[in-house]
């Protein structure tokens, strides 16, 4: 689900608030507290309804830019507060519009059928991600004890003037490198494999970080989620010398709805 388009402003008189957008939820959504949303200062989040739809809304000043740490946080954090209790459509980080009446006609009114569809598909799921990083002496280390040429350059730059090893060094991120991306593609696949036949769906996502071993969302019927749970912590205990394996979740269906996720 893309950014909505920012409503323009009055011809006669510049607009200096909008509407930020977080989600679409079924139209009987309440809130159970008050929560705070994006922006400086942030902006009590309240509903928006039309036709058996709502939206999830806070007021924004215009002047203010967005993008912080905070406001990506925030946009997350009621996303997937709200996921764990009624189907959510995140929307991406940053959708303004005009006013509430434009969030009704524009937003929920305009994509009315396509929305109640894809709630639809997504009640009683949730995501789930299943990410893990290499330890970076134990991956280090294992590197070395599989590939012979790696393990002698190793030697070769250990305690050696760095400017006189430069090319064996190069040589032996590269060796790294590739190897790592060897072991991310094979631990990535058993995990799938675990995962067979105990999810909706699944996506792997594009490794963050140069040691990243796993990273992979998971859409869960209710029924699932203890088998995910299971399989992470075995997984957990079997790789524990090697990945720092964690799991993470419930969230919004960020990988599952055309949209992307604002971090985690």
């Amino acid at each position: 689900m893309g950014a909505a388009t920012q409503s323009p402003p009055d011809s006669e008189t510049q607009q200096t608030s909008g509407v930020y957008v977080y989600g679409i939820f079924p139209g009987d959504i309440e809130l159970t507290g008050e929560q705070s949303g994006v922006g400086k200062p942030p902006g009590k989040v309240r509903i928006v309804r039309s036709k058996g739809l709502a939206a999830l809304v806070s007021e924004v000043d215009l002047a203010q830019p967005l993008g912080t740490p905070e406001d990506l946080t925030a946009h997350k954090n009621i996303l997937d507060a709200s996921a764990a209790e009624v189907p959510v459509l995140p929307m991406r980080f940053g959708a303004v519009l005009a006013s509430e009446d434009a969030v009704a006609s524009e937003l929920l009114d305009a994509n009315h059928d396509d929305f109640t569809q894809a709630l639809g598909e997504l009640d009683g799921r949730t995501e789930y991600v299943v990410k893990g990083r290499y330890l970076e002496d134990a991956i280090l280390l294992e590197v070395l004890s599989e590939n012979r040429e790696a393990a002698q350059l190793a030697d070769e730059i250990r305690d050696a003037d760095p400017d006189a090893t430069r090319d064996a060094r190069i040589r032996l991120g590269e060796f790294i490198s590739e190897a790592i991306t060897a072991k991310r593609e094979e631990d990535t696949r058993t995990v799938g494999e675990r995962m067979q036949g105990h999810c909706s769906a699944s996506l792997v996502r594009e490794p963050t970080h140069e040691r990243d071993a796993v990273h992979v969302a998971f859409l869960l019927d209710e029924d699932q989620v203890g088998q995910l749970e299971q399989i992470a912590e075995d997984l957990a205990r079997a790789w524990a010398d090697r990945i720092q394996l964690r799991l993470l979740g419930p969230m919004a269906a960020y990988d599952f709805v055309g949209t992307t996720a604002p971090g985690g």
